[in-house]
């Protein structure tokens, strides 16, 4: 396959767990990056992304961070609240006018009105990423183990797909690069079905150190979850993908590799990557 022609690619929702992938994934297919943030003094990128701030709910901040750009990457919430962003036709009358020729957008959960008016174009290719489980979600349980080398999770029997981060970040840039994604929804997936069981053994063995697992009933896991600050509506929305996990959260598809040409990089890589997270020695803390 012929190496695509370098070009300039805007990443909002760029320190994100997926932004900073894409913005990865960019640099190494040789694409020179912008990366908008609301405070680019905390961004923490590599050094030859261009860092420019901006907020997705004030659109006209955008104007300058959009010179240039051949492709742009959205998030569907925005400002200090991660609210659902109105905004999403002013930004893409300011695409359309900076000369934006394709458009990926990471996929909400729902319905979101950015995502709609995304879809609603006709006159850029766009493409909308819909990745399941992060495998990057097992971080939550590093405090937990570092500290007594137990994970206690309700439903461990259930099933996930879950997807490295790094292969979301591969399928977006292919996307926002090269040809024949336009007017794509991609269910993003890893190569192996996952139980919380299975999660747990594979960290243990990248860690050389066994991990017990203690099933929660509903009620001790909704306990938990209050106790760690979760909202209400999170923990509903805990309760409902882990105990019935829809059909797509746990099929596997071969979107990565079919997008990417190589295969979806499995929880056991994952696990080797961050084995040092889940050792007394890390320093690791929630949100680092």
């Amino acid at each position: 396959m012929t190496q695509p022609q370098a070009q300039k690619i805007l990443v909002t929702g760029a320190t994100g767990t997926v932004g900073r992938q894409i913005v990865a994934e960019l640099l190494a297919r040789g694409h020179a990056v912008r990366a908008l943030t609301r405070d680019a003094a905390k961004a923490d990128l590599p050094a030859d992304v261009e860092v420019v701030q901006g907020d997705l709910t004030d659109p006209d901040t955008l104007i300058p961070a959009l010179e240039d750009v051949t492709g742009l990457h959205l998030i569907t919430f925005g400002g200090p609240y991660f609210a659902p962003l109105e905004t999403g036709p002013r930004i893409l009358d300011l695409a359309r006018e900076a000369g934006v020729r394709r458009i990926t957008v990471l996929h909400g959960g729902g319905p979101t009105l950015l995502e709609d008016a995304v879809r609603a174009t006709e006159d850029m290719a766009w493409t909308v990423l819909m990745p399941v489980e992060f495998m990057s979600n097992a971080l939550e349980w590093a405090p937990g183990v570092v500290a007594s080398d137990e994970v206690r999770e309700p439903f461990v029997t259930r099933l996930s797909a879950m997807v490295h981060e790094s292969d979301i970040g591969a399928v977006a840039a292919v996307a926002l690069t090269e040809q024949g994604h336009a007017g794509h929804e991609y269910v993003i997936t890893g190569p192996d079905l996952l139980t919380v069981e299975d999660k747990v053994r594979v960290i243990g063995e990248a860690r050389g150190r066994r991990i017990t697992l203690t099933e929660l009933t509903e009620d001790e896991a909704v306990s938990q979850w209050r106790a760690s600050g979760h909202p209400e509506e999170v923990i509903t929305f805990l309760l409902e993908a882990y105990g019935n996990t829809p059909e797509v959260g746990r099929t596997v598809l071969d979107t990565v590799e079919k997008v990417t040409g190589r295969p979806a990089r499995t929880f056991t890589q994952w696990a080797t990557e961050h084995a040092e997270v889940f050792t007394a020695q890390s320093g690791w803390q929630p949100g680092s």
